[in-house]
């Protein structure tokens, strides 16, 4: 019963930990643009590591951008550690200055997001395949609070915060790069 309460105790704490706010004070004088970074070639490498800090996947993707003056449309090729592959395709419309919102399979409803500065922050609900212990694939629907930052001129650092019906699980690390 003790271990129960414990790790209910640690979640309910790692739920609250502190998170990246658009108001935070810029470390740079880079403005990020979505359209400008992600239009053409890019790719990523990452990782999802559960609340425990326990790395559960890797993946590389590689990404093609097209930009028409006011959607942006990624095409994403995953690639497991496993050696498992998923393309997911953003559709990003650029609903004003700094706003975004947009769809992918899997999405329910429409992500939102916004830049400022050199940070983007995008959220949405999502159901994600998770491959099972038996090999077989299950649906995990979860709320990603996506953060974003251009550390460079071609290079993006992504922390995404997953939570599952509420309750923080764990976060994404990813790292892009224009080609």
């Amino acid at each position: 019963m003790r271990w129960i309460i414990a790790v209910g105790c640690l979640l309910v704490l790692a739920g609250c930990a502190g998170r990246p706010s658009l108001d935070d004070a810029a470390l740079s004088d880079r403005q990020l643009r979505l359209e400008e970074f992600f239009a053409g070639k890019s790719v990523a490498a990452g990782q999802f590591q559960d609340v425990f800090g326990t790395v559960r996947r890797r993946f590389h993707v590689e990404i093609d951008g097209q930009w028409d003056g006011r959607i942006l449309r990624l095409v994403e090729d995953f690639t497991y550690e496993d050696g498992s592959t998923e393309q997911r395709i953003w559709t990003l419309e650029k609903t004003g200055d700094r706003s975004w919102r947009g769809t992918a399979p899997g999405v329910i409803g429409e992500a939102t997001g916004e830049e400022r500065g050199d940070a983007f922050n995008w959220k949405y609900l999502i159901d994600l395949p998770i491959p099972s212990a038996t090999g077989e694939t299950e649906t995990l629907r979860v709320r990603f609070d996506d953060w974003m930052w251009l550390v460079g001129e071609d290079r993006l650092l992504n922390r995404a915060y997953v939570f599952r019906s509420g309750v923080y699980i764990g976060d994404v690390i990813i790292w892009f790069e224009r080609s």
